[in-house]
Parts: structure tokens; sequence; C-alpha cells
């Protein structure tokens, strides 16, 4: 029978399944039952920067409203910056102490940061509070036409230096498609510290209601189809870094874990297919895994993780632009 054992960030995982952050993975009763139906690890909800920054804001906000409490040289800005910031992060804390002392699979801990500032430094209380890695899951809006390409990836090399600083747990970096060189963002993470990449980041989006005449969220779920962008990056960028590789964003089934090993990637991290389906869904996708293994003569993932990324492949055209260019104007 298919030893579906692996290892990814350094960390032991009975299989390659790795349950993604979500809201599956913010309370201790999902957590287990997630551990339960064989997941091989969990990454925790995100700790946002952004959000604790809103409020923050907000709660600004309202103190200026009055002055017997608030004056622009008073510490009741500073008192309700710190008293914020350590709340949230204390929650986050308990959250990890509380996973850490009831279920056996790894717990990666999670922050979605836009700044290289002194989010950092949550970094060390998280490693501190038993998670056994770290995912940074940065994303900085493209849409500053008053910035270079160059400006917006310096953030994610600084975000990630700043917390090799902190910490000793290994650290990866979940990232989006949107940059202007992929390939060369990848490598330069992967060159600069990152023990693991997750491709991709996953955003809801935006639709427009003609009747409403108002913009709503599309697509709260990947779909299956979403996989091929996800699978090329994995094929393309496996064998060329010294990282892992985790492949997010489409893994809907057994036949999708099978695509992204064979294409590269290390682990698979799903949401989508769990929320759709429940925890229970986990053991039908680690079945396929293991009787299409068993039928192909593999005993290990090893012998067959990378077998078709570009560097491995007998027509590595086939991950590129040219096979299109075959197939839409029929050359031979």
């Amino acid at each position: 029978m298919a030893e579906l054992h692996t290892k990814y960030l350094g960390l032991n995982l009975r299989n390659p399944i790795v349950i993604g952050s979500s809201g599956l993975t913010f309370s201790l009763d999902s957590i287990k039952k997630m551990e339960e139906n064989g997941a091989g690890a969990v990454v925790l909800k995100s700790l946002f920067e952004e959000q604790i920054l809103l409020e923050i804001d907000q709660s600004l906000q309202e103190a200026a409203k009055n002055d017997m409490i608030y004056d622009t040289y008073s510490e009741t800005l500073d008192y309700i910056d710190m008293h914020i910031k350590e709340k949230e992060l204390g929650d986050y804390l308990d959250l990890i102490r509380t996973i850490k002392s009831n279920v056996m699979i790894p717990v990666i801990a999670s922050v979605n940061c836009v700044t290289s500032h002194e989010w950092t430094s949550f970094a060390k209380k998280i490693e501190e509070a038993g998670a056994d890695a770290l995912e940074l899951n940065i994303f900085v809006m493209p849409f500053n036409f008053d910035k270079s390409c160059e400006d917006n990836e310096h953030i994610y090399y600084e975000i990630l230096e700043e917390v090799r600083k902190q910490v000793n747990i290994p650290v990866s970096v979940k990232i989006s498609p949107y940059f202007s060189n992929l390939g060369q963002v990848i490598r330069n993470l992967s060159d600069k510290g990152a023990d693991g990449i997750v491709l991709f980041n996953r955003f809801a989006g935006p639709d427009i209601d003609v009747d409403k005449m108002t913009v709503t969220v599309a697509n709260r779920f990947s779909s299956p189809a979403d996989i091929t962008n996800t699978l090329r990056w994995i094929a393309v960028s496996a064998k060329r870094v010294s990282c892992d590789l985790a492949a997010s964003t489409g893994v809907h089934d057994g036949n999708a874990v099978i695509k992204l090993l064979l294409a590269g990637a290390t682990v698979t991290e799903v949401t989508s297919a769990i929320y759709q389906h429940g925890p229970e869904y986990i053991p039908t996708m680690l079945n396929r895994l293991s009787d299409w293994m068993d039928s192909k003569g593999f005993n290990y993932i090893e012998q067959f993780r990378g077998k078709l990324s570009q560097a491995s492949s007998e027509n590595p055209d086939a991950y590129e632009r040219l096979q299109f260019m075959k197939y839409f104007s029929e050359i031979k």
C-alpha cells in the first residue's frame, strides 16, 4: 500500500493535504475534525494587520470626539494603539496554545501583513506560543499608480527578511500571481530565506448587480478550473528554487492533488472543497491519491514528485505560450 508521508517546511506530515488558512481553521473543534479525517497539517486563520489597523483607526476617531479623554498631546493614541494590538495578538496566541495542546498534526500560524513595521515582531511571540511554522500571507495592492513594480516587490522581501531575523521556526510566503515578473519574485523569495512559497493567494472577485447597480462579491469559493494557473507556476518553479512549494487554489479532488504533486508541489492547501463537502471529504481525496499510486507502482510520493515539472518534462513547451500558439494557429 502506498506510503503518503511527506515533509513540508522541515515538518513531518502524514500526507500532503494541508487545510488552508480560513474560517475552517479558527477553532479547536473544527481543527480536531480536520485531524480526525486525516489532514496532514493546518494553517490557522490569519491574524490580519489591516483589520487591526482599521480597528485602531475607528477607536481613535471615537476617542477624538471626546475632548475630556483625548487631545493631540495625550497618551490616548498610544494606549488605544497598544491595547488593540495586544488584545488581538493575545487572542491569537491563546488559539495557538490551545490547538497545539490538543492536536498532534503540525500547526502553521498565519499573519496577513502589508508592512514590515512592528508587525514582524509578532512573529517571535507566535513562535513562543508553539506554532510549528509561520505562513506570511502578503498582498500589496498593485493599484497604486505612483509606485513601481520594484517598490511593491521590495515590501515582500523586506517583510520576509525582518521576520526571518525574529524567528527560528520555518517561514513560508503566500503570494498572489500579480507581479510583472512572477518567476523572478518566486526565485528572489527563495534566495532571501523563504522555507516555502504558497502559490497562490485567492481573492473573492468583484461583480456588479445590474438591477440594483451595486458592486457585489462573486465566486466566494474557487472552482476546479482555477487549478490551471497554480499548476503552471508550480511546474515552472519546481526544481528551480531551493524552497518547498505549496499549491493553493483549485484543489478540489484527489486528481488535483496528484496533478500538483506531479508538477512539483511539496503539499497542496485545500479550503473551498472542505467548505463545500466537509472534513469527511479529506479521506476521499487521500484514497484517490493512494489508489493511483498503487496502480502506477509508486510506493512513496518522492518517486513521482516533480516528474512532470517543466524542468523534468519531455514537453516543457506545454507550460508556455508556444503550446497555445500551436493550438490556435494550427502550427505543426
